[in-house]
């Protein structure tokens, strides 16, 4: 028996003979069985609303903060990825989109976002298909980049708390493949087109998840953060014209 059910299992049955106990002393002290039987009945029919009181409204008010503190802190971990290494990616696979013409608009609205703008770019997303011309992207320079960053990747991976939010996960897995695909090359200037059209698939995997989760990121600070939220803004990775410095 492992060593937690032997520790539950004693404390039980300690607190049933407890109960036995303080019955029979009872009886002894005052003969009156009528009564502890009342007593006994009523005890055992509040059970029922005990259990109900406990579990589904006590336990579900404390479960629902709980989550909401995982995602508060879930959140942190997806702020700190963005502001650390996803803004700068997202600004050079765009760049490397041909097609990027058709969303740009809709991406770039300064700080005045309304929540159906951000339902409308869902939209777009659905008929939008991510492309990447590898052209259009300093390979030696991204991978640089890359791997100037895989310490904080695997920080991010260590972190239990992203395994909650599997379209995330999805998203650091495929950045992390990407990674190791580009450092385990030599020279990434004359690659074959077989071995070139492999890599930029792998570039295409993390553009198509990293949008997504930028834009439902970006939903959350204008809702919880708007200085966060105005920051980002002016940092926006799909507008070519922007600065952070307000003028």
């Amino acid at each position: 028996m492992k060593k937690d059910t032997r520790w539950k299992l004693f404390v039980g049955t300690g607190l049933v003979a407890l109960s036995i106990v303080l019955y029979a002393a009872h009886f002894l002290l005052f003969h009156d069985e009528h009564h502890l039987a009342i007593f006994f009945v009523g005890d055992l029919a509040f059970v029922p609303v005990e259990v109900l009181i406990v579990t589904l409204i006590i336990d579900q008010m404390l479960e629902s903060r709980e989550r909401q503190q995982r995602i508060e802190k879930l959140n942190l971990v997806i702020g700190t990825f963005f502001s650390t290494i996803g803004t700068s990616l997202l600004s050079q696979l765009s760049h490397a989109d041909p097609g990027i013409g058709s969303l740009q608009a809709r991406l770039v609205r300064g700080k005045d976002w309304k929540t159906d703008q951000f339902n409308e770019v869902r939209t777009c997303l659905n008929t939008h298909t991510c492309r990447i011309d590898s052209d259009r992207i300093e390979k030696e320079a991204l991978r640089t980049f890359l791997a100037g960053n895989e310490d904080f990747l695997l920080r991010i991976v260590e972190n239990p708390m992203i395994f909650e939010h599997e379209s995330f996960t999805d998203l650091i897995l495929a950045l992390d493949h990407l990674t190791k695909e580009m450092k385990a090359r030599g020279s990434l200037a004359d690659l074959p087109p077989a071995d070139l059209s492999h890599l930029e698939g792998d570039m295409q995997r993390v553009y198509e998840r990293l949008i997504p989760e930028w834009l439902k990121y970006m939903e959350y600070l204008r809702t919880h953060y708007p200085y966060l939220f105005s920051l980002a803004m002016r940092t926006n990775p799909f507008d070519s014209q922007a600065s952070v410095v307000i003028r």
